[in-house]
């Protein structure tokens, strides 16, 4: 009796460029926004992906005339594929950046009125012509991937967890005035006198706030009010240096030595202050070599090293 014989159908090779191209339509949200990002026609983008569904037989993407979403089989395979692709491209920038001078554009937030700042991005750039800096000092917390920058200097807690820190120091905040403010209505002794004086504050809108301070007796509280409330530490700063009032400012060494110290036994942990990247996920050379001299040079300012 004769054997019927079977057909097997053999499927093309994956290739993975039109799998790179398909992960970047998924993360795009459209053909032209993924064509765009990669600088090639939209009909190339969509023939693309068109050939990686015949090769792996499958729909992936869902197709209107105002929308395209992934199928649950698309949406199965972009899970399994985006980290092996995004590693792809992580070793290929490495392998492109490796022997090669430093060089593009770095974005860097960090508090406001960070003068030491301006010294320590000065001697990097010297050490790295062809690097560029566009810094951002701003009191607010930037969202660094959604606003596209590369690292920044934080202090206190980090709650975002994606975030990738390196920890600097730990900083307390301390009571600080100028001498002219201290001759003219005296230096208060004890926690209790803080509440006859006035206050530079910041983020009160309402004028008051109750300072809980560390001391040899443990923790004291006290109500002050401010005559004076702003949103930027610098201006905070500034305010005190002009004889404002008392603010509750942190200890760093550049302090102007205009400003005192009052009641120096008494301070409030601030947390730590860090260097964070979006994630440890590739990091341009240029990046790395910022993030490591801040790490170095701020320790050493902050005298942490």
């Amino acid at each position: 009796m004769a054997k019927t014989a079977k057909t097997v159908a053999v499927r093309a090779p994956i290739d993975l460029n039109h799998v790179a191209t398909f992960v970047r339509v998924a993360e795009a949200g459209s053909f032209t926004a993924a064509a765009a990002a990669a600088g090639v026609l939209k009909s190339s983008v969509s023939r693309s992906v068109a050939a990686l569904e015949v090769s792996l037989g499958v729909r992936l993407l869902q197709r209107t005339t105002r929308s395209l979403h992934l199928t649950d089989a698309g949406q199965a395979y972009y899970t399994a594929v985006r980290e092996a692709i995004s590693g792809i491209r992580d070793a290929t920038a490495q392998a492109t950046e490796a022997g090669r001078e430093p060089q593009g554009l770095i974005r860097l937030t960090a508090p406001e009125g960070f003068d030491a700042l301006a010294e320590i991005l000065g001697r990097f750039l010297a050490r790295y012509p062809k690097i560029r800096l566009d810094i951002s000092l701003t009191g607010r917390r930037v969202d660094l991937v959604e606003e596209g920058f590369d690292l920044a200097l934080r202090a206190g807690a980090l709650p975002d967890s994606s975030l990738v820190a390196r920890k600097i120091t730990d900083l307390s905040l301390g009571l600080y005035a100028s001498k002219r403010y201290l001759r003219a209505h005296g230096k208060p002794t004890t926690v209790a006198e803080l509440a006859q004086h006035r206050f530079i504050l910041l983020r009160a809108p309402q004028g008051r706030a109750t300072l809980r301070l560390h001391g040899p007796a443990g923790i004291e509280s006290v109500e002050v009010s401010g005559w004076l409330s702003a949103d930027e530490l610098s201006f905070v700063w500034e305010s005190a240096r002009v004889d404002l009032g008392l603010a509750l400012l942190p200890g760093v060494p550049n302090r102007p030595a205009d400003l005192v110290r009052v009641l120096p036994q008494y301070g409030v942990p601030g947390g730590g202050f860090y260097v964070v990247i979006p994630s440890a996920r590739h990091e341009p050379t240029r990046v790395a070599l910022l993030r490591e001299t801040l790490v170095k040079e701020l320790r050493v300012f902050f005298g942490a090293s």
